[in-house]
């Protein structure tokens, strides 16, 4: 050994040297127990590691003065003894390498970051607010601007912040693990907003994983790009309060609501079929959503995924809103715009899967960490997607906490949870044999069903006013009935039984509907047992199945009829209401993600007719108390006649809280004028025909009743009065009783 490493080992003995050759190898995942300041017996050695570099010394914190030159003990790492000094001391660093050289603040030097009640509360899962704690956070430490970092991976042997602040060199800026949480954290000094990076992980088995994007990441780069982008929570001033104080009976289900359904990527297109931004939606979206008289915007989700096709239903960043469009302070102002002109905000939330793209969640620090390691419990075959480990209470935190992110940090009126079928039941999609019982053999997922009643709770009991949707396919009990008494603590649930029987009805043939007339009288039969929402969602106009307009039979005219008479059927049934862009329209052709709805065909008589009676009919709905009061209540309906098979009428009464305020609705599914048709009425005297879905304004043939009916004192379908009606030809009309 020669006389210069002789005294190099002489004058810092306290240092492991294999240590240091596992750093520069990559494989060192307890870096601050080597690099930063510790106590030395001569006072106080300090240690530092840039490859590249060629000469390091240290400076005072306050100026430039040279505390120690460092020695170079090994290519890249270096070291200094300085006696007489606390390990609280504070300095700063400068590189030299040719005739360059920089100056930095040693990220080893600072202490951890989240406390030891952040760490207790992650690991018992009831962390509520983890999303101030976890992920990127631009701060400033002892008067040093910089950005925390924090990710969980237990099981890896390293974490490190890569980015191109760091030549993405994983051996650079490895993280400190808090054994007791496996949690990694670090913070970077001279990193700031803007900056994008991932986290480079080594498996415990020594295996470099893909580079992963920061699972809390709040901003992500613009798709296919994958990088996580240092952006912090959102620094907003809102300017809601009005709405916010107002939320709670907005969303009350006595309240009207009547919901758009929108993926922003598609409604409507820019020049050269490029997306809209956030601004751009609200200067465009909003207003016409106002006239149009919907009461909330739903949007398909808005957390950042990789691949368009999803439709964001296949989410990676559920922190981040979508880049695609903006930025997120760009989202928090499109839903201030919301709110400023009265219509609510629900976001589409994906908590059942994610994908299995490498830079997400998937084998996320080399084991299955956020998903179960049994495909029989962790592979949905249906979607090619991973499944949540709800039994995990770390992934239970993650997700709840990141319910309570979007009403916190955005103001989300509600959450509309996609796919909660599937997880509900562990034998969903899958043939015998192919599924795990749960503890009592059965085949109910009993941690889902825990994390969503949790949820739900949490959402209800921290922010006023909001609610919640289930998209529940199944008979499921008291899905939107409250945790307290057994049921799952959803606001709201969709009603996809309803959906499916009326949209099979409709697309019969006239001649036929006949002998299917069951399938619009049977939704009935259970129509309160959930307080429920009547869906014609995106679902409905994809994978082969043609536009709502394009299942209608019959001629041009009576597709469009037909149309009417559905949307009149739907907007005076029990439930709130919801449909798809350019189904208000009488879109054509199939959605396609790719492009714009086709506007142009609003120059139409019958496209812009429907859109008129969309219009009126929201309007009719959130005017009428009768129409929605009691939508969630037995005492809200009653069959005048439900028995007319032969002549496909149907006839009822929608019943408000006061005793007058009571609407009769006729409908008649069969392009057959009915002249002198008798239908019982609980009151004699005038009731006006306030909506005719036939009118000529519609596009329709403009039978009716010349606005008014009177009712007679001729007892008729169990009522005391009735009136002689002239019925449209495959046309709806509401009736409104006048005292």
């Amino acid at each position: 050994m020669n006389t210069w490493r002789k005294e190099i080992l002489i004058s810092f003995p306290e240092i492991d040297r294999s240590a240091i050759a596992a750093l520069i190898e990559g494989r060192h995942g307890d870096p601050f127990s080597l690099l930063g300041p510790h106590r030395a017996s001569a006072g106080l050695s300090i240690r530092t590691f840039h490859p590249g570099a060629e000469r390091a010394e240290i400076l005072s914190m306050g100026g430039d003065e040279v505390l120690a030159q460092m020695e170079r003990l090994e290519a890249g790492f270096f070291a200094a003894l300085l006696e007489g000094q606390d390990p609280g001391l504070a300095y700063r660093i400068r590189f030299y390498a040719g005739d360059q050289s920089w100056t930095v603040d040693d990220p080893y030097r600072f202490p951890p970051i989240l406390g030891e009640l952040d760490l207790h509360l992650f690991s018992e899962g009831n962390h509520r607010r983890l999303y101030e704690k976890m992920g990127a956070h631009p701060t400033t430490i002892d008067g040093v601007q910089g950005t925390t970092f924090a990710v969980w991976a237990p099981n890896a042997q390293r974490v490190s912040v890569v980015g191109s602040f760091n030549e993405w060199d994983g051996r650079r800026h490895v993280m400190r693990k808090r054994v007791e949480s496996g949690v990694w954290e670090i913070f970077l000094p001279g990193i700031g907003p803007g900056e994008y990076y991932k986290y480079e992980i080594l498996s415990h088995e020594g295996r470099l994983l893909p580079l992963k994007s920061d699972p809390f990441a709040f901003s992500q780069e613009v798709p296919p790009s994958t990088a996580s982008r240092v952006t912090g929570l959102p620094d907003r001033q809102w300017h809601d309060e009005h709405w916010m104080q107002t939320r709670r009976a907005r969303n009350d289900r006595a309240q009207p609501i009547s919901i758009y359904e929108v993926h922003l990527g598609s409604w409507r297109r820019g020049d050269g079929n490029a997306y809209l931004d956030y601004d751009e939606l609200a200067d465009q979206l909003i207003p016409y959503v106002k006239d149009m008289g919907f009461t909330h915007i739903e949007l398909l989700p808005v957390s950042e995924h990789p691949f368009s096709g999803s439709w964001g239903y296949q989410p990676i960043g559920l922190y981040a809103p979508t880049s695609r469009f903006g930025s997120p302070e760009a989202f928090g102002r499109f839903v201030e715009r919301c709110h400023a002109e009265g219509i609510g905000l629900i976001i589409d939330w994906v908590p059942a899967h994610f994908p299995t793209d490498e830079h997400g969640l998937a084998r996320f620090d080399g084991t299955a960490l956020y998903e179960h390691a049994d495909p029989r419990q962790g592979f949905h075959r249906d979607w090619n997607t991973l499944i949540y480990n709800f039994g995990r209470r770390e992934v239970r935190n993650f997700l709840e906490a990141n319910a309570l992110y979007w009403m916190d940090e955005f103001h989300i009126d509600g959450l509309r949870v996609d796919a909660v079928a599937s997880m509900l039941y562990l034998d969903y999609s899958r043939e015998p044999g192919d599924w795990v019982p749960n503890v009592h053999g059965g085949r109910e997922n009993l941690e889902a069903i825990s994390f969503l009643r949790d949820t739900n709770t949490n959402v209800f009991g921290g922010f006023e006013g909001a609610t919640t949707f289930a998209e529940e396919s199944t008979a499921w009990p008291g899905v939107s009935r409250p945790v307290e008494t057994g049921g799952l603590g959803f606001g709201y649930k969709w009603n996809m039984g309803w959906m499916h029987d009326t949209l099979a009805y409709i697309h019969n043939d006239p001649v036929h509907r006949r002998y299917h007339h069951h399938q619009m009288t049977f939704g009935l039969l259970y129509a309160f047992s959930e307080n429920f929402v009547l869906p014609i969602s995106h679902d409905e106009v994809v994978h082969g199945k043609g536009s709502l307009l394009g299942k209608m039979p019959g001629d041009e005219w009576q597709r469009f009829a037909n149309l009417r008479a559905y949307f009149g059927f739907m907007w005076t049934h029990p439930g709130k209401k919801l449909i798809f862009m350019g189904c208000e329209f009488a879109q054509e052709r199939e959605w396609n993600h790719d492009q714009s709805l086709d506007w142009h065909l609003l120059g139409g008589e019958g496209h812009a007719g429907m859109q008129r009676l969309v219009r009126d009919l929201n309007h009719l709905y959130r005017d009428l108390p009768a129409l929605h009061q009691r939508d969630c209540e037995p005492a809200g309906f009653q069959w005048i006649d439900a028995s007319d098979a032969d002549q496909s009428v149907f006839s009822y009464l929608r019943r408000g809280e006061r005793g007058e305020d009571v609407v009769a609705v006729i409908c008649n599914f069969t392009p057959v004028v009915r002249h002198g048709y008798r239908v019982g009425l609980p009151f004699q005297g005038r009731w006006e025909e306030c909506l005719n879905t036939d009118a000529g304004v519609y596009g329709g043939s403009n039978v009716g009743n010349d606005g008014e009916v009177r009712a007679e004192d001729v007892g008729w379908h169990g009522q005391p009065a009735s009136a002689a009606l002239t019925l449209p030809p495959l046309g709806v009309i509401v009736l409104r009783y006048q005292p």
